[in-house]
């Protein structure tokens, strides 16, 4: 079972990739709760130099509060992150398949609200 969702976006500018990433999250009722700029950590903290990495933390507060209500711990796994990478040829993106970060917990409503999360995200990352 893979962990992500992924598609390559060819021939597009880094911070175009990530606009476009943003709105068609927030076209699905997702918003952007956390960011991290992997490329900028890493040569802050380590003098390292990699192509360009970011990771979105995103949510949709709907599916967040029916996910809590089922399983009050599950706040340890959330938000469901989205990555972008750079690649030769465009941006990757990639998001977190729910189901299989949810498989950890035995509780079947919430493996269903995952379920509808995936599907959610498929959506995005196919209309990107």
């Amino acid at each position: 079972m893979s962990y992500t969702i992924n598609r390559v976006i060819k021939n597009v500018d880094f911070e175009d990739a990530d606009k476009k990433v943003r709105e068609t999250l927030a076209d699905h009722g997702f918003g952007v709760l956390t960011e991290i700029d992997v490329k900028a950590t890493m040569k802050k903290k380590l003098d390292k130099d990699m192509p360009a990495y970011r990771i979105l933390g995103a949510c949709n507060p709907g599916m967040a509060w029916e996910a809590i209500g089922l399983e009050p711990r599950v706040g340890a796994m959330l938000p469901c992150n989205v990555i972008l990478r750079e690649v030769a040829d465009g941006v990757e993106v990639s998001a977190i398949d729910p189901v299989a970060s949810m498989t950890a917990i035995d509780n079947d409503e919430l493996k269903q609200v995952a379920g509808k999360v995936r599907d959610m995200l498929s959506a995005v990352v196919e209309a990107i």
